[in-house]
């Protein structure tokens, strides 16, 4: 393929590209860290091109809608296209609004719109979709698309009707089947309704699904119990969709680094900006020492995960997205994964959560309370392919020296401490001798707080506690 790329693409970026360009519609159900995103813009970039396509909107969840914004497009997207692109706001001020504008003005420009997908749960963010699909031909394409997995949401009914008058579209993920088979239809038929054959869900879970009649509560209902005919539904779907674990991709570079972005809910936002104020008060002292600074640094680290401890003690709990988009990542990675978390009370919420969605033998510890026996059957138990394990929690404290965690390509940090040692530490625990795939790192991050500076010096290598001065600190807050 000879294209004017931007960014060189790996030989599967390459293969999934000549398989789906020019093609109405195409599933990439690439591994998160194999690069899916990177296809897709190319693939915008050749249809532009092409005359094709003069319009994009990109479907993301919350977590990732932004990177296609700041990151993804400014990074891959061929320098020859010129583009006017802008990202929603469920708060749409002057400027916002006149961006927004932008998008109908007639111009040769490609016109992308990127939304994330709670917004297609309200009225304001259909009706702007409908709008802009309506002006332009476009490429609708939904990131992450297990998140309408759900044929009954609000938001999966809007994006299947939006997607009816579209003549592109595209859905990516790495795990199209998160916990059934059946987490496919909607994803299909967003593509096409006739993939599948199928244009009841209903007559699709009774041709892939084993339902057995049960009485609750006085009520007849049909419980799955079972899948079948999978060897036809894996049939249907190779037409028009390409599949590659990092397993498969033997030029990937050995890391990939990503960010997960969460924003502070209304309550942690007002605790967090009363702290800041409080923490500028203690700090406008003559006298400010790196660990006066450090300690402020990590009351409003705190908050950005949740909790803090109140004067009494006991912590207070605040409403935040963290553990949601933990899980969302969980349910994108294939096999097994390391999490680190900052704080025990964080290690505690993450194992509960863990074993409700996965199961109670999914998990293992290793922190602080994991005894020294325990510590010992956690290692084993993720180091073992066929052990049913597939996630270890701890602390990079207790667990990020020494042991061997190989067993997991994927590494989590649900929180950072400011420790660039330990960082680096536990970084190594999947990185050693037997480690066969290439690694993932993730950094969930509540943006426009600290959590967003500690984790951009951590991973320049900057030692906070020891490199960054009391004044410097402070500015930070």
């Amino acid at each position: 393929m000879h294209y004017k790329f931007k960014t060189k693409p790996f030989a599967h970026q390459l293969k999934a590209l000549e398989m789906s360009w020019d093609k109405k519609v195409f599933a990439y159900f690439m591994e998160m860290g194999t690069g899916k995103s990177k296809v897709l813009i190319d693939n915008i970039s050749m249809l532009y091109d092409k005359g094709h396509i003069n319009g994009v909107l990109i479907v993301a969840p919350k977590g990732v809608y932004k990177n296609w914004f700041d990151s993804e497009i400014p990074t891959h997207m061929a320098d020859h296209v010129e583009k006017t692109m802008v990202l929603w706001e469920a708060t749409i001020s002057k400027t916002k609004e006149k961006e927004l504008n932008n998008l109908f003005k007639s111009s040769d420009d490609l016109h992308i719109l990127i939304m994330n997908v709670e917004s297609f749960s309200t009225k304001k963010g259909k009706q702007f979709a409908e709008k802009f699909l309506s002006c332009h031909k476009t490429l609708m394409a939904i990131d992450e698309s297990t998140t309408i997995k759900n044929p009954e949401a609000i938001r999966t009914k809007t994006i299947l009707n939006l997607g009816l008058n579209v003549k592109y579209k595209r859905i990516l993920t790495g795990s199209p089947v998160t916990k059934s088979p059946l987490d496919l239809f909607t994803q299909c038929y967003f593509l096409d309704p006739w993939l599948l054959d199928h244009q009841s869900y209903y007559s699709f879970k009774t041709r892939y699904a084993v339902l057995k009649q049960v009485n609750i509560s006085g009520r007849m209902i049909h419980l799955v119990v079972g899948y079948r005919n999978l060897g036809e539904l894996s049939d249907k779907l190779k037409p028009f969709s390409y599949r590659v674990l990092k397993d498969d991709c033997l030029d990937l570079p050995p890391k990939t680094f990503m960010k997960r972005t969460i924003q502070l809910s209304l309550e942690q936002r007002k605790v967090y900006d009363q702290m800041k104020k409080m923490a500028l008060a203690v700090l406008n002292g003559k006298m400010v020492t790196t660990a006066t600074v450090l300690t402020q640094l990590m009351r409003l680290h705190q908050i950005t995960c949740g909790h803090f401890k109140s004067d009494d003690g006991d912590i207070q709990v605040l409403k935040n997205e963290r553990l949601d988009e933990l899980l969302d990542v969980l349910d994108e990675v294939e096999g097994k994964a390391v999490i680190w978390a900052h704080y025990r009370y964080d290690i505690e919420i993450i194992v509960e959560a863990i074993k409700k969605r996965y199961g109670d033998n999914s998990v293992v510890t290793y922190y602080g309370d994991t005894s020294t026996d325990d510590r010992q059957k956690a290692i084993k138990l993720i180091q073992n392919p066929n052990s049913p394990v597939r996630f270890i929690v701890g602390t990079p404290q207790t667990g990020g020296y020494g042991i061997t965690l190989t067993g997991a390509s994927t590494m989590i940090y649900y929180s950072n401490g400011y420790d660039l040692e330990k960082r680096q530490q536990s970084e190594a625990r999947i990185d050693r001798i037997g480690q066969e795939k290439p690694m993932t790192y993730i950094d969930i991050i509540a943006e426009d707080t600290v959590d967003e500076k500690i984790v951009n010096a951590l991973r320049k290598k900057v030692d906070i506690a020891s490199k960054v001065m009391g004044e410097e600190l402070k500015a930070w807050i």
